[in-house]
């Protein structure tokens, strides 16, 4: 997010903004705010059709801004003063401590349906055992061969 997005969000302006963050600047490591690079910066002043570098006039951005990252924008709203700042702040709060509830719920969900998994593996195991019992129980033995009673003559074979 560009610095002077950053400031229209807090309420701010930009100058104050980038005031703060430099008074500040170990509060803002590279992973939290660095610098646009030149190539960055002509891309976007072409695509946004701010004034030329050569005329002074016209208004527009001279220098690279800052660019955050989402943990630099809250560190920024720390920083500042203004209400809305503050606003942000305690809101950034609370939405963390909402993500912990709801991830604590999900892990005690997560944990009940794996001993369900687990009670049910052990039943459909033990249910398959019985079927296989009962399957074993209904089929009939197969008759045993018995000898023929009576006297079998020597030349009959």
């Amino acid at each position: 997010m560009l610095d002077a997005d950053l400031a229209k969000l807090y309420g701010v302006p930009t100058r104050r903004l980038n005031e703060q963050v430099r008074r500040n600047a170990d509060r803002f490591p590279e992973d939290f705010a660095f610098q646009m690079t030149n190539q960055e910066l002509a891309i976007l002043m072409s695509q946004n059709a701010t004034s030329s570098r050569e005329t002074r006039s016209h208004g527009g951005r001279r220098k690279r801004p800052p660019v955050f990252t989402e943990h630099g924008a809250i560190m920024a709203a720390s920083v500042l003063n203004s209400p809305r700042a503050v606003q942000i702040s305690v809101f950034v709060v609370r939405a963390f401590v909402q993500l912990r509830e709801m991830l604590s719920s999900n892990k005690a969900l997560a944990r009940k349906l794996n001993e369900l998994e687990r009670k049910l593996t052990t039943h459909d195991h033990a249910i398959t055992e019985l079927i296989e019992a009962i399957r074993q129980i209904m089929t009939p033995p197969e008759p045993k061969k018995k000898r023929p009673i009576g006297f079998a003559p020597w030349g009959d074979k």
